[in-house]
């Protein structure tokens, strides 16, 4: 176990070089490039599961699930620790590259932070401020007072018609070489092995026999002014996939009521949300609709005079959906479960200047599972992963950057695109 904990360590540790894993081929990166301004948009950390009470999860396993540290679907205690060591992390790092003084009381617009007004997106930021500017009493922005989505980061159709709607089914369609009946299909196994887990056979909802997944009835809404929905019994599965995931990292087992499951059969349970998030939120006729607000706001933010530092808090969904409009390629995540964008993950776009041009780095940077469940003090000496993010059709320098015009040009074609959409509704 502990050769285990060490090779892990070591795997982390190689991420981390001078800042950032692209650029440890360059050892004067420092002495040639400047960096100027970080946004970053954040996913909220560990929540509990969406519903409570009744909730169809509770009922398919005759076991008992953790309880849990918050109400249903709020930012749990680990949540808050966790996003507290992540803003110490950046705290570091930041200071670190000079962009900010130690113990930093930012003046002006030099620092932002917004968030959705859902209670897991506003507290996610403010614990990530309170370890970021522990000296500042930095405001969260958000638009509403009692937990409702703000436009900005709901991830919902602002326009709609038939032709449209079409092709976006169509894309959804073109995903998975199977379609997206052969993609819920080819997590079969997965979902056995969750009946399996869970004993489904035995839970109260097989009085109703509900004693399996199902996903032959699938259906998709995508309408106007809502986010793009599924309904079937997948839906079932996804639910109770994104509780049992939550619950291995609250609990720190990742053997479920007793039943030891490897990290690979962990990821194959992630694998089966990553149909249902993937298949609503990643097509790119959707994404650029669907992330419009944010991309703007992003594409302002990398040009917004005299910031430094701009942390916007969101979902799962937004970083899915900005990533497919603009054509960003997310690494496959290592020591993680999720697949591409974990709990608590940020899409970090970084503003380095040579002196004449300016340049942009992504990255994905998250915590491991074992840092997840050991709440693990970071620091540049720790640090969480770090994984460069491409873009598809551009080309980086030899420092793994890119031109800052040439993204800024992905951003303006994909509002374009949003643009040219025909709203049946005028």
């Amino acid at each position: 176990m502990k050769h285990k904990v060490m090779w892990m360590m070591v795997a982390i540790l190689l991420c981390y070089t001078d800042g950032y894993a692209q650029r440890k081929r360059s050892g004067d990166f420092k002495s040639r490039y400047e960096l100027k301004e970080v946004v970053v948009m954040s996913r909220h950390n560990i929540r509990s599961p969406l519903s409570s009470g009744g909730a169809a999860y509770k009922r398919v396993t005759p076991h008992e699930w953790f309880q849990w540290s918050s109400p249903g679907s709020q930012l749990s205690l680990r949540g808050g620790v966790l996003e507290t060591e992540m803003g110490q992390f950046f705290r570091k790092w930041l200071v670190g590259e000079g962009l900010l003084p130690d113990n930093c009381r930012p003046e002006g617009e030099e620092v932002l932070f917004y968030a959705n007004s859902r209670q897991r997106t506003f507290a996610t930021a403010k614990y990530f401020s309170a370890g970021f500017l522990p000296f500042a009493n930095v405001k969260i922005h958000h638009k509403y007072m009692k937990d409702k989505m703000d436009p900005l980061f709901s991830p919902q159709f602002t326009k709609m018609n038939d032709k449209y709607r079409q092709q976006v089914k169509a894309e959804m369609e073109a995903l998975h070489s199977g379609g997206i009946q052969g993609w819920m299909k080819s997590v079969q196994p997965a979902l056995k092995m969750m009946e399996k887990v869970l004993d489904m056979k035995h839970s109260p909802a097989a009085k109703n026999d509900t004693t399996h997944f199902w996903y032959d009835d699938t259906q998709f809404k995508l309408e106007k002014g809502d986010e793009p929905k599924m309904s079937g019994g997948y839906t079932l599965a996804n639910s109770v996939a994104d509780a049992m995931v939550l619950q291995c990292y609250e609990s720190e087992s990742m053997a479920p009521w007793g039943r030891k499951l490897s990290l690979k059969q962990w990821r194959d349970i992630c694998a089966v949300k990553e149909v249902y998030d993937r298949v609503l939120f990643t097509t790119h006729s959707a994404a650029v609709n669907l992330a419009y607000p944010l991309v703007s706001r992003i594409r302002e933010e990398l040009h917004h005079e005299g910031r430094k530092f701009t942390f916007l808090c969101g979902h799962d969904s937004n970083l899915a959906s900005i990533g497919a409009a603009l054509g960003l390629d997310y690494p496959e995540t290592e020591q993680a479960m999720e697949l591409h964008t974990p709990i608590g993950s940020k899409l970090v776009f970084e503003k380095w200047s040579n002196g004449t041009e300016e340049f942009v780095a992504i990255n994905l940077v998250y915590q491991p599972v074992s840092q997840l469940q050991n709440r693990t003090l970071l620091s540049t000496e720790v640090p969480p992963m770090v994984l460069p993010v491409t873009i598809t059709g551009l080309t980086p320098n030899a420092d793994g950057l890119y031109r800052l015009n040439d993204l800024d040009a992905r951003m303006a074609e994909a509002m374009a695109e949003y643009d040219a959409i025909e709203d049946a509704s005028l």
